[in-house]
């Protein structure tokens, strides 16, 4: 105890002693450490957050389908949430009621219903009567729903309508008129406005015979307490038995799936968070003692062996990144708040989602932010510790040469490991091979750093002369220290490289990807109309074909579907875009490419397939295709056709009555319209107008817009950037700031703090451009390799002025990091300078 008191008491006096020197490590530490307990703070609230109850505030425990995808053979963790929100058979109902300590059981429909009024189209959703008491709804005006064509309002609909007065009701099922007999209202229900029908009514529009969208139970108020656990033993497998605001989720089909997809994103954004952390801290780690190399050779020289060097290095650490760790933890939380607002205004996440703010995620971020730092520590202090006492004071004066066996191997192979990766848009045609690209450039950036020495080596005897020759005194010292100290430039120029070539890689990477997605969307896009509207009724797409001037109409539905892999004795779960279409209306709408099969046959359970995923999944004309719909439901629709536009329609094209039926709301995504060649556009498009108002009617002209995935990378994008940015200006800042003794070496010998000045400008500018061209080269490969994957386009798609823009501020950062403290170093006088300890 004793010696781990002394090593401690010396470590925060050598820390005392150079603040300056750790500043880097601790920012590093800490800005780190809150990125990555944000993403843990989102991946607990997927888990366990979300939006709180309404419509069923008043029950104690509400049933629903099964949550979770997970065939046989799948483990807890390989099962993926469901995509759109299974029914309950009705039939349950009657079990649940006769449980010991359940006063009722109500089964609620649920489905899209736009109320027509003076206003206009008011949208809302449908549901029974009996089910407003889970609420609870109560009446403040009129009496309940009892016959088909009445309805009960709630307050907000029903502003300016009177008890008594007719209103139109737009359903998937039929648009009528019905008559108002109540108004009802329920405090905290503000999320979805409703509409109530009687029973029977209610359930005929659910469409849906034998079904209901979940059961509210009420407990007695005796034996209520423990009820959940007996409707779950009671019910089995099968169901969703949730409680408290796990009831949210099975109320509102957005809060599941927003959930399940702020987990993913969440863990994928906090693995590259992490690997960016690990390599920064690294970095700036192995920077900071790089710096006391004089100061080590002198413990060694005084008798201190290789592990109490190791041990002041590893104290030093703990110190600096505990604190920080700690701040950077709490911290988290408030970049969990930014970015949960960031998801939501580009639509991952409602807004309304709340966050679960619990101690597990800051607890793990910073057992990983002192994790990551003491392992850095001991990677940068091992060569420092094995120093000769003989040699030490030696070798200090000097930049060591040459790079370590087990650095040199770590590059080789991490570089070569991330040009594999960077391959594989070659031979997998898929939505995920931008993500893959873009990891593939990170790897290879940092294999590309591990080897940053002899990378900066070769790259600054390439520019040495002609550096040499800008400036008769600057460029020659510039050009000079550049190539005496190669270790020290590569050590500048590795975070402005990471932060350049990361910035291309995962901006690039999406916008090539979008590109291909726009072109192969345009090319196949046949029809010249697309209806949209809330709650698309499938009639819709029937009445269009029936206006005078119309070829071909058809129902789009997009949905997704599951599919099982088996690699030995693992099953993996993958999911994939899915679209229904009306088999005899499709090829006058859209173009699939080169189709085997017949598109025709889509009726039923039938299904086609994009020749990718038939390959993939070994199938041929005519074999059963074992998928899960959205809603969890196990299917093996035939297979009729196989496609090659799946960029544009994904991997699935089902008939479109067998998608809708396994959907949320059981609608039309849309419709898209043909004309026939000799067509009156300007009557086909008042005719299609006219057949609801709830409609709008546009030409399809694809938009550019970039996809939700796109947005989601430039969040995570935009906060690693900046994370790698703080670094970088540690970094030079750091470099530059060492340098104060060598400033006041060369001002002894004669050269002028302009000269100074202009050295260090062309030093930084050195470092910019290196880091730049290096940092363009590096993403470049992946880059081209998606291109020609996607498109057949080795350019990749993108705005230039994005790519300009990204070059420039890396060499802005460059300058201004450089020439502050250079400036600061120059204002101490040369003779105190050069007394200062190194």
């Amino acid at each position: 105890m004793r010696g781990v008191a002394t090593m401690v008491g010396l470590a925060w006096q050598t820390m005392r002693t150079r603040l300056s020197g750790f500043v880097g490590a601790f920012l590093a530490v800490l800005c780190g450490t809150a990125v990555v307990a944000a993403c843990g703070v989102l991946i607990e609230s997927g888990l366990r957050a979300g939006v709180g109850p309404q419509r069923y505030a008043g029950a104690d425990v509400v049933v629903g389908g099964e949550q979770t995808v997970r065939p046989d053979g799948v483990d807890v963790l390989g099962g993926l949430p469901v995509a759109e929100q299974p029914t309950v058979d009705a039939g349950v109902v009657g079990r649940i009621a006769a449980i010991e300590g359940v006063r009722a059981a109500v089964g609620e429909v649920d489905f899209p219903a736009t109320v027509i009024t003076d206003r206009g189209p008011v949208p809302s959703r449908g549901h029974n009567w009996a089910a407003a008491v889970l609420a609870p709804f109560t009446l403040t005006e009129g009496e309940a729903p009892d016959g088909p064509d009445e309805v009960v309002l709630d307050a907000g609909v029903a502003r300016g309508v009177a008890v008594g007065a007719r209103v139109r009701v737009e359903t998937p099922a039929s648009s009528r008129e019905y008559r108002v007999v109540g108004v009802a209202s329920a405090p905290g229900v503000t999320r979805q406005a409703a509409v109530y029908f009687s029973e029977g009514q209610a359930t005929a529009l659910f469409g849906r015979p034998g079904r209901v969208h979940a059961i509210g139970v009420l407990g007695d108020g005796v034996l209520g307490d423990g009820v959940a656990g007996r409707v779950e033993q009671a019910l089995g497998e099968g169901f969703e038995v949730t409680t408290g605001a796990e009831r949210g989720a099975v109320e509102f089909s957005d809060v599941g799936q927003a959930r399940a997809l702020l987990t993913a994103i969440a863990g994928s954004f906090g693995g590259v968070a992490l690997l960016v952390m690990v390599f920064v801290v690294s970095s700036t780690l192995a920077l900071s003692v790089a710096q006391r190399r004089r100061e080590f050779a002198l413990l060694r020289a005084v008798a201190a062996t290789p592990r109490q060097v190791r041990a002041l290095i590893g104290g030093e650490t703990l110190l600096v990144a505990g604190v920080a760790a700690v701040l950077g933890g709490i911290g988290g939380l408030l970049v969990a708040g930014w970015l949960r607002d960031a998801f939501a205004v580009i639509g991952i996440v409602p807004a309304d989602f709340e966050l679960a703010l619990g101690p597990i995620p800051v607890v793990a971020a910073v057992a990983l932010g002192v994790g990551a730092a003491r392992l850095a520590a001991y990677v940068a202090g091992r060569k420092p510790s094995r120093i000769s006492p003989v040699e030490a004071l030696g070798e200090a004066a000097i930049e060591p040469r040459g790079l370590g066996r087990a650095r040199t191997v770590a590059g080789v192979l991490v570089t070569a490991a991330g040009v594999g990766a960077a391959t594989v848009p070659l031979f997998l045609d898929s939505p995920v091979v931008a993500g893959i690209s873009a990891l593939s450039a990170l790897v290879i950036v940092i294999g590309v750093g591990l080897l940053g020495p002899v990378v900066v080596g070769a790259a600054v005897r390439l520019v040495a002369a002609p550096l040499g020759r800008l400036s008769r005194v600057g460029g020659y010292l510039a050009a000079a220290n550049s190539l005496a100290n190669t270790r020290r430039l590569a050590a500048a120029i590795t975070p402005i490289m990471l932060a350049v070539g990361f910035a291309v890689a995962q901006f690039f990477s999406q916008t090539t990807h979008t590109d291909a997605v726009r072109q192969q969307t345009e090319a196949a896009t046949l029809a010249d109309y697309a209806i949209a509207g809330p709650g698309l009724s499938p009639r819709v797409a029937a009445e269009a074909r029936r206006v005078p001037g119309v070829a071909a109409a058809t129902s789009v539905v997009r949905t997704q579907v599951f599919t099982t892999t088996t690699m030995g004795e693992n099953v993996d779960l993958e999911q994939g875009a899915a679209l229904g279409v009306d088999g005899d209306q499709v090829r006058g709408a859209v173009d699939l490419g080169t189709v085997t099969g017949d598109l025709a046959a889509l009726t039923g359970d039938t299904v086609a397939l994009s020749e990718n995923q038939a390959d993939w999944m070994d199938k041929r004309l005519g074999d059963p295709v074992p998928l899960y719909f959205g809603d969890g439901q196990f299917a093996t629709p035939r297979l009729v056709a196989t496609y090659t536009h799946h960029l544009a329609f994904g991997d699935f094209v089902l008939p479109a009555d067998l998608a809708r039926a396994h959907t949320t709301d059981a609608v039309d995504s849309s419709v898209l319209v043909r004309l026939a060649p000799s067509a009156d556009a300007g009557a086909v498009s008042a005719a299609l107008r006219a057949l609801s108002p709830t409609i709008t009617v546009g030409e399809t002209v694809p938009t550019a817009d970039p996809p939700q995935a796109f947005w989601v990378n430039l969040v995570a994008f935009a906060v690693i950037l900046g994370y790698i940015v703080i670094a970088v200006g540690n970094t030079l800042v750091m470099t530059t700031a060492q340098r104060a003794r060598e400033f006041a070496v060369l001002r002894m010998v004669g050269t002028t703090r302009r000269q100074v000045r202009q050295m260090m400008w062309l030093e930084a500018g050195l470092t910019g451009v290196i880091a730049a061209v290096i940092g363009t080269l590096i993403p470049a490969v992946p880059l081209v390799l998606l291109g020609i994957g996607l498109a057949g386009d080795p350019i990749p798609a993108g705005p230039v002025g994005v790519y300009l823009a990204v070059v420039g501020a890396a060499v802005l950062l460059a300058l201004v990091t450089t020439a502050i403290p250079t400036r600061v170093a120059l204002r101490t006088n040369p003779m105190t300078a050069i007394s200062l300890r190194d």
